[in-house]
């Protein structure tokens, strides 16, 4: 245990539960819906509205081996393919077998998908994929119509839910383990200020981390919570140097900031090309798929034509969908294009790379198990080792789907009991950091630590970071005026710097280019030295401590170091705590 906490008042009210779990999407509804409906009590404790994750803003659906001729055999070497050497196979496999059954269990659950003439399933081929896997609701509003059917499922089963509610940091017992979770309710919940739920299990469903950069294409929410808390809780993260940056995001000008509209994976997927400005196929003769390449391949190929061209954004060409299938399949994004004064029938759309998805996060095992005794993880908060270097497309809702019935039945059949009472030990406020702060953060990591990354500009991106950081804890132990006081915002801050210094820690540990992780002064994959995950955890003094698996397997997740680890090379002692 680090000792850390938020600076926050004392909580003013408490609940008590089986389970905690904090978040809304696939993984966290999933995950309330199954310990419920085994008798556990159950609390889900929810940033904003119960509908307002990242689950309901995915458009491309989600891949299971459910079409004829297709096999989980088939999925998995897809995956390890896109995660660029760095997958876990045991997590793959175990994602790909049971996929398709917890697709089977969602539709029972209430979420209907796009269905052919015969009445199967429908299904769409994304990047990286050799096969249609990917199925769909609403054309282009999976995420919607999945969100849609567990709310309803949580609201059927009268669970107790708090939303409007950021969650603070984890409680403990005299010996380590979880015992529940601080929270802050925001205006609108049924409980003012800051409370507890005290539970011997905690489920992190807490979604991504997209808004430490200045273009994403996550919602406002997701300022990496769920990662801050597991550091300062003594967790274990792992691979977060590994930030998939979505190719395709509607290019809305240069300073545009926040959240971006999204034109998924599947409008290549249904056959748009990518084009510069006169036109020109540029993905052609750059990978077997084209278009279809994976993520990272596709992301860095733009980025090159840009810088080629001297431009801001390329363009994606589907002028040839004609205006029905641009309405039945793709209504959503037609609407956005429209919106922003773009028309796809009769012209192309404007993208450029923005920040999407978090494929490390907090080190799990196959039952979604953190370091933390009785805290767990699952969906895009977690890493499982399913997504490697760079997450396969449409694996993510999947992902969430399949590990939080993992997670379930292991509290299931652990079915944990209070331990002893909070414990007294005297915890060290983390110092708050100024909401103003929150674009000095965002433009920093977007300049050192986004598509593009050299030494040079991390370096000069841990330095800012660095300086953030002490400046806030001089700033409390002068006791000056203009200390950052608690509140949500920031809160929030405060997380986004802790997960940007780990997060340009490891890469700039990670000296190599692997998946979506591009060092442009080390543009070589390097299987010797860096086939290997890096593990990272913080200190009681708020550094990071890097350590790097001997192979290139994810390795046991136990509460204390494991031993398939060893000490990462001290080439940057400034920025980080080496394992000893």
């Amino acid at each position: 245990m680090t000792g850390i906490r938020l600076t926050a008042p004392a909580p003013g009210w408490s609940l008590d539960a089986d389970v905690v779990v904090v978040g809304s999407g696939v993984a966290g509804l999933t995950t309330a819906l199954r310990c419920a409906a085994a008798g556990l009590a159950t609390v889900v404790v929810t940033k904003a509205r119960l509908d307002d994750g990242s689950t309901r803003w995915a458009q491309g659906g989600i891949a299971a081996a459910l079409g004829e001729g297709d096999t989980p055999e088939q999925h998995l070497d897809d995956t390890l393919v896109a995660g660029a050497g760095l997958c876990d196979e045991a997590a793959v496999r175990t994602l790909v077998t049971e996929g398709p059954d917890a697709v089977r269990r969602l539709i029972g659950t209430g979420a209907h998908f796009d269905t052919t003439e015969s009445g199967d399933i429908a299904l769409t081929r994304e990047g990286g994929h050799h096969r249609r896997r990917i199925a769909h609701a609403g054309g282009d509003a999976t995420g919607a119509e999945i969100s849609r059917a567990l709310v309803e499922a949580v609201r059927e089963a009268a669970l107790h839910t708090i939303e409007n509610a950021l969650v603070l940091d984890l409680l403990t017992d005299a010996e380590g383990r979880t015992a529940g979770v601080t929270l802050h309710v925001m205006g609108e919940g049924q409980h003012d200020g800051v409370g507890a739920v005290r539970a011997p299990a905690v489920v992190l469903a807490t979604g991504g981390m997209g808004q430490v950069f200045s273009a994403t294409t996550n919602p406002a929410v997701s300022t990496g919570d769920g990662v801050a808390l597991a550091l300062r809780a003594g967790a274990e993260v792992s691979d977060l140097e590994f930030v998939q940056f979505h190719p395709t995001v509607l290019f809305l000008g240069s300073g545009s900031e926040g959240q971006q509209p999204l034109v998924s994976e599947a409008v290549r997927g249904e056959g748009a090309h990518l084009v510069d400005a006169s036109g020109t196929r540029f993905m052609l003769g750059q990978h077997e798929l084209a278009e279809l390449a994976p993520r990272d391949i596709v992301a860095k190929a733009i980025t090159r034509r840009m810088e080629l061209h001297g431009t801001a954004h390329m363009y994606l060409d589907a002028r040839h969908f004609g205006a029905e299938m641009w309405e039945q399949r793709f209504p959503t994004i037609l609407a956005a294009c429209r919106a922003h004064g773009i028309d796809p029938v009769t012209e192309p759309i404007p993208v450029a790379p923005a920040a999407h998805y978090a494929s490390g996060g907090i080190r799990t095992d196959l039952r979604g198990r953190t370091t933390v005794p009785g805290l767990y993880a699952c969906g895009e908060v977690a890493c499982t080792g399913v997504h490697g270097a760079n997450r396969l497309a449409s694996n993510s809702l999947l992902e969430g789907l399949v590990f939080a019935e993992r997670i379930a039945a292991d509290i299931v059949e652990d079915r944990p009991h209070a331990g002893g009472a909070e414990t007294g030990t005297p915890r060290t406020p983390s110092p708050l950091i100024a909401p103003e702060a929150r674009s000095t953060i965002q433009r920093i990591m977007t300049r050192g630590a986004g598509v593009l990354r050299s030494a040079e500009s991390l370096a000069t991106a841990a330095d800012e970071l660095e300086a953030l950081h002490n400046s806030a804890a001089l700033a409390v132990e002068a006791d000056e005026p203009k200390v950052a006081v608690p509140g949500v915002e920031a809160w929030e801050v405060t997380n986004l710097l802790l997960v940007s210094r780990v997060l340009v820690a490891a890469a700039r540990q990670r000296e190599e280019t692997r998946g979506c992780h591009w060092r442009e002064d080390r543009p070589e994959r390097d299987d010797e030295n860096w086939r290997r995950h890096l593990v990272v955890r913080l200190t009681p003094e708020r550094r990071p401590v890097l350590r790097r698996t001997e192979t290139q397997a994810f390795g046991p997740v136990r509460p204390t170091q494991a031993p398939d680890c060893a000490a990462a090379p001290p080439t940057h002692p400034a920025d980080v705590t080496e394992e000893p």
